[in-house]
């Protein structure tokens, strides 16, 4: 069986494919052993998580230091589910402490050699798409926290008088663009990379300007964090990642006038799931419309909170009472009975500062 797909959606965690994931890790020097009984006492923990299908742990025959795990999960949100969780953060910590460095790669599979999609009453999950999904080359990620109440003003005028790093990493990864939004006391940022995301975060993170506001909002952050300390600054940025779940584009010329904006959704408890795939399928229908004013949408969740961003051509006003897309009363009506906030939500959030990288010569 096969799901065509949109030729606008570059990205989705909602198609039904079988995804594979894969870690990249460097040992410290001397952390072998402890790095091999750590994953010993991960892999039982694991073998019990929905979704999950099996994983495999492999040493470089070329560099003992260099490791690899790979994993194969029924689908994304089951596999989101568990690496954004609070026991998935206790479970790495000790795999965490052995690594000079972790590179994550996630791939949803088209197709495979074997025996596994002949026999789907066999009780297997995955499906194979028609094709691959089509897309710019960029890759998209969030951050979220909170900052404690009162201090909203503070942190978004720290937030918005940064000098914008290089956007130039190396040779084959760039920095496009960087936007801040703020709801209360939640901040949002959402980056586009070209090339290697966890080589531009890490790039973003070594920077001096960069490196001054992070420590100047310290104070005001509702979580503790000590960036001096690797694995606190580590274990921060693993509980702030807000991932990209869905992200639907229109192709071609783009008009002059085009304007970025972010909706925050509360989600009821055990819902965010649920809300990211409504509003990915109401994407991929307003998509297929000519006269939408929505050019792109990226939809970012992590357990309950749901971010959509928008870039829209021409004004936004009055259009945000329906969230883009929901302005019929059924389609109200679901969203509604989701979100922790209804009837208000979602909420527009303001927007602190978008810089976008110069254009390469």
């Amino acid at each position: 069986m096969t799901t065509t797909l949109s030729e606008r959606v570059s990205q989705s965690a909602f198609d039904g494919s079988m995804l594979r994931v894969v870690l990249l890790m460097d040992l410290h020097e001397g952390a072998q052993q402890r790095f091999f009984e750590a994953y010993e006492r991960l892999r039982h923990d694991i073998a019990s998580v929905p979704g999950h299908l099996g994983d495999q742990l492999c040493q470089s025959f070329e560099n003992p230091s260099q490791w690899l795990i790979t994993s194969e999960w029924e689908s994304a949100p089951q596999y989101l589910a568990w690496v954004n969780s609070e026991e998935h953060a206790e479970q790495v910590k000790p795999l965490g402490a052995c690594a000079r460095s972790m590179r994550p790669l996630k791939f949803t599979v088209l197709r495979e050699t074997g025996r596994r999609y002949d026999f789907p009453q066999a009780g297997f999950g995955g499906r194979l798409q028609d094709g691959p999904r089509l897309g710019e080359g960029i890759v998209r990620h969030a951050l979220t926290f909170t900052v404690k109440p009162g201090s909203e003003g503070k942190v978004a005028e720290i937030l918005s008088s940064y000098e914008s790093p290089a956007a130039r990493v190396d040779d084959h990864t760039r920095l496009l663009r960087t936007s801040l939004f703020m709801h209360g006391n939640r901040v949002v940022r959402a980056v586009e990379v070209q090339g290697d995301l966890t080589a531009a975060l890490r790039h973003v993170s070594e920077q001096p300007e960069v490196r001054a506001v992070e420590h100047a909002i310290n104070p005001y952050l509702e979580q503790d964090r000590d960036l001096s300390d690797p694995e606190s600054a580590r274990m921060f940025f693993m509980r702030a990642g807000l991932p990209a779940v869905h992200h639907v584009a229109a192709h071609g010329p783009q008009p002059d006038r085009i304007t970025r904006h972010a909706l925050f959704y509360p989600a009821k408890p055990g819902c965010g799931p649920l809300v990211a795939r409504f509003l990915a399928r109401q994407d991929e229908a307003a998509a297929k419309i000519p006269t939408s004013p929505v050019l792109s949408s990226s939809i970012f969740q992590r357990d309950d909170v749901v971010v959509r961003l928008l870039d829209v051509t021409g004004p936004a006003d009055g259009r945000f009472a329906g969230g883009f897309g929901m302005e019929s009363p059924r389609k109200a009506a679901v969203l509604d009975r989701l979100l922790a906030g209804a009837p208000q939500a979602p909420y527009p959030m303001d927007l602190i500062t978008d810089r976008r990288a110069p254009a390469q010569s």
